[in-house]
């Protein structure tokens, strides 16, 4: 690749993810939807499977999720140079907003109108949280292992309160353990029919 092939290619990345940045509300999860249209279906820089799978990682490691999963497409995309674009594009947003914040508005969270945005913003959040489980977990829960595993997570999560990166190791654990039990027992049925 040329040199100024890679140089749009990291410009890309970052005003790619600068414009996720800038656009997202309520953390990692409020990202899916956006994610989805931006890098899936409008780049096609990422399956959705990959980006299930980058939020899954991002989850279980240390740092926040919008990073991590930028982190993991510049990656793809451009190396170690491409994940750094990437990463300081969904972070350069915020470092603005809260820098502007800072300099101009004392007592920000006591103004009344910000009380009132906030309100309005946390409930648009709740929304894309909704679409997004909804639209993932169709194309995750596929059949009786798989539903199993969700419906324990959902139950340790909000009855047990037990924090996600457990939730996210046993999950693997337990999806590695259906799945070699399975082809086992396919071995086994297909051992019987050549005898």
């Amino acid at each position: 690749m040329k040199n100024s092939d890679r140089f749009k290619n990291y410009l890309s990345l970052f005003t790619s993810f600068f414009k996720i940045g800038l656009v997202t509300f309520g953390g990692g999860l409020a990202m899916l939807p956006i994610l989805k249209r931006d890098l899936v279906d409008s780049k096609g820089w990422v399956t959705e499977a990959e980006v299930l799978d980058y939020f899954a990682i991002g989850q279980s490691t240390p740092g926040i999720i919008a990073v991590n999963v930028a982190t993991f497409v510049g990656y793809k995309r451009g190396g170690i140079i491409g994940s750094v674009f990437s990463t300081a594009g969904v972070v350069f947003p915020s470092l603005i907003i809260i820098t502007l914040i800072a300099a101009f508005v004392s007592n920000f969270n006591e103004l009344v109108w910000v009380q009132k945005a906030l309100k309005g913003i946390n409930v648009a959040v709740s929304v894309l949280l909704v679409k997004a489980v909804f639209s993932f977990g169709k194309k995750t829960v596929l059949d009786l292992c798989t539903f199993l595993i969700a419906a324990l997570s959902f139950v340790l999560m909000f009855v047990f309160k037990v924090q996600g990166v457990w939730i996210v190791i046993g999950s693997a654990f337990l999806g590695w353990l259906f799945q070699t039990f399975k082809s086992r027992q396919l071995l086994k049925e297909n051992r019987g029919e050549e005898s």
